[in-house]
């Protein structure tokens, strides 16, 4: 049993996705380390200031990008599944509606889109059914935000139609 664990550890060559996505945790972490030194000190004598969480994250994700590409190179990360690319176009497609109707549909309707077709991308097929539930729950979100807590969202036909 050893044996063959230690066979598949020496095929398994390193991770080249994995090194991409260390490239740009490296990437965000230099941005975030270099915005964090142009943010104003209130007090230079106080050592924590606004830059200071931002440094930390950035430490973070430098750390973390250290390790990605540690796991990387030893190739320990678990097999990907296959991307289904379906799925993915669907989410696209109700968040690019989402932008495109907000402010001519409304936020219900907009947002009813995206919850549609979201669900299609995760596999219910029954557009005709999803469509007026998330219709339904983005009008009662518009109406907790708007009417309750005085929010301003972009009111599009059917919000004006009750409120």
């Amino acid at each position: 049993m050893s044996e063959d664990k230690a066979s598949s550890a020496t095929t398994r060559r390193p991770d080249w996705a994995a090194f991409i996505i260390a490239v740009f945790l490296f990437a965000i972490a230099g941005v975030m380390a270099w915005d964090a030194t142009h943010l104003k000190t209130i007090a230079q004598y106080a050592r924590i200031g606004p830059a200071t969480v931002p440094e930390v994250v950035a430490f973070g994700l430098f750390c973390l990008g250290i390790w990605t590409v540690a796991e990387a190179w030893r190739g320990e990360f678990p097999e990907r599944d296959k991307q289904e690319v379906a799925p993915v176009i669907w989410i696209v497609a109700g968040l690019a509606c989402q932008m495109l109707l907000l402010r001519v549909a409304g936020f219900s309707i907009a947002t009813g889109i995206l919850f549609a077709l979201t669900a299609r991308g995760f596999g219910k097929r029954k557009l005709w059914i999803s469509l007026p539930i998330g219709i339904v729950f983005s009008f009662v979100v518009w109406s907790i935000f708007s009417q309750l807590l005085q929010l301003t969202l972009p009111a599009g036909p059917l919000e004006h139609l009750f409120f």
